[in-house]
């Protein structure tokens, strides 16, 4: 029983490296290149996905700092601490989201 978990694991875990392979040829020469294999492999293509991406993924995250920076600043004017002004950036980053 053990074995056949172990192999659908392992059958699972290629079946997830050879989507990411088939995404970004590019990323998976550069792990080949590195020679990177199981964890160290995976999580190098998730990172260079992500970079792949370009700017136009990391500006959304740049916004979001900046909404979050600004509730901050609002929940310090309204003199807010602890389990308050943690609700207060939590409704306030949600909204400036939408």
């Amino acid at each position: 029983m053990r074995r056949s978990w172990t192999l659908a694991f392992v059958a699972s875990l290629s079946l997830i490296g050879t989507a990411a392979q088939a995404f970004n040829p590019t990323c998976d020469a550069e792990a080949t290149n590195r020679k990177l294999v199981g964890a160290a492999k995976t999580s190098f293509l998730k990172k260079c996905e992500k970079d792949a991406k370009g700017p136009a993924h990391s500006a959304g995250a740049a916004s979001a700092t900046a909404a979050k920076s600004g509730c901050e600043t609002q929940a310090s004017e309204k003199k807010l601490k602890g389990a308050a002004k943690n609700s207060f950036v939590k409704k306030c980053v949600a909204s400036a989201s939408k």
